[in-house]
């Protein structure tokens, strides 16, 4: 594997959690392995690696578009990285305040819930 494979894939963990990280990788079949290895080099590697902005910025900034292009699909898990970005609720809130503005209230309330549901059962994890 190249350099930007392994330095996304310790972006990736450290973003992510190893755990996340273990069952994709447990998951990864030769199908979507070629899929897999372009997001790790390419958002994980590049975009995630930068030293230009903060992990928190870049986590508001993520959640913030996949609200805005409606993929919803995304949010739990990247609700679940703030743990490790430093992205405070406070934050969260803002940035879907703002999704609501500039991309639509619609999609903003779904972002919402879904961070909601997946706060709530974080911190229930805990207990």
């Amino acid at each position: 594997m190249s350099d930007r494979f392994d330095k996304g894939m310790e972006v990736r963990r450290s973003v992510l959690g190893d755990a996340h990280v273990d069952r994709a990788e447990a998951n990864k079949t030769a199908f979507d392995e070629p899929f897999q290895t372009l997001i790790t080099e390419g958002a994980w590697g590049t975009v995630w690696a930068s030293d230009g902005i903060t992990p928190r910025e870049r986590s508001m900034l993520t959640l913030a578009l996949l609200a805005a292009l409606g993929n919803f699909e995304e949010i739990p898990m990247h609700i679940r990285a703030t743990l490790r970005t430093g992205a405070s609720k406070s934050d969260i809130q803002e940035v879907f305040q703002h999704v609501a503005i500039y991309a639509g209230v619609p999609r903003a309330n779904n972002a919402l819930s879904l961070a909601k549901k997946t706060f709530a059962e974080m911190e229930e994890n805990q207990q």
